[in-house]
């Protein structure tokens, strides 16, 4: 076997079909933004009813349902398209391990939430839509990046904006009003997630036809 040094156009090029076929492996995986997406926005809508409606804080516990449902789906639909993708390349889990992180962190922000509240009585929980609306905002971006798809940048971006308001907010102690936060939070990560999910189904399709 020739264990000839590459050149470096030839590294270039190498690294480049390594994203094209990993881009083209990743189309179809819109599927789970989606399914985050869509969830959001209909647990946000059912808290911020309910909400509104009674003014009981006990609805907040609804929040939970988003992880739950989502946290069923996304390995079933994983799982399904690993099966017809095939083996993983090297951006692939680098993408996964990202996201992971992601779940994990999550995991530790509502246990030290839950430590706040249960025993020192200390309501910390608006912690958790920045976690939402800027870290898995910036992972989206940087996915977007590793496979070269815009639509995740820009995805990122909206909710990267929203998360950036939303720390401001707090930092600065303006309240987030049930009102007008819960319709911000929920359009901002529902654009955030249905917009490339669209996207990169679109794309999938169109890659099919081809």
């Amino acid at each position: 076997m020739d264990d000839r040094k590459l050149t470096e156009q030839e590294s270039l090029d190498l690294i480049a079909t390594m994203i094209s076929r990993t881009k083209s492996r990743y189309f179809g995986n819109g599927s789970i933004l989606l399914v985050w997406g869509y969830t959001t926005i209909a647990v946000t809508l059912a808290v911020w009813t309910m909400l509104y409606l009674t003014h009981n804080p006990a609805w907040n516990w609804l929040w939970f349902l988003i992880w739950i449902i989502g946290g069923i789906f996304t390995p079933i639909i994983d799982r399904k398209e690993r099966r017809e993708r095939g083996v993983k390349t090297v951006t692939d889990r680098m993408i996964s391990r990202l996201w992971s992180i992601v779940g994990f962190s999550a995991i530790l922000a509502t246990a030290f939430c839950l430590g706040f509240t249960l025993m020192a009585g200390i309501d910390c929980w608006s912690m958790m839509f920045i976690f939402a609306l800027i870290i898995v905002s910036v992972t989206e971006i940087a996915q977007g990046i590793f496979v070269s798809e815009s639509s995740l940048i820009w995805g990122g971006g909206i909710g990267l904006t929203a998360g950036i308001f939303t720390a401001c907010c707090i930092a600065g102690r303006v309240p987030l009003e049930v009102e007008w936060y819960m319709p911000l939070f929920g359009l901002s990560f529902g654009a955030m997630m249905l917009l490339p999910g669209y996207a990169i189904n679109y794309k999938a399709r169109k890659n099919e036809r081809a």
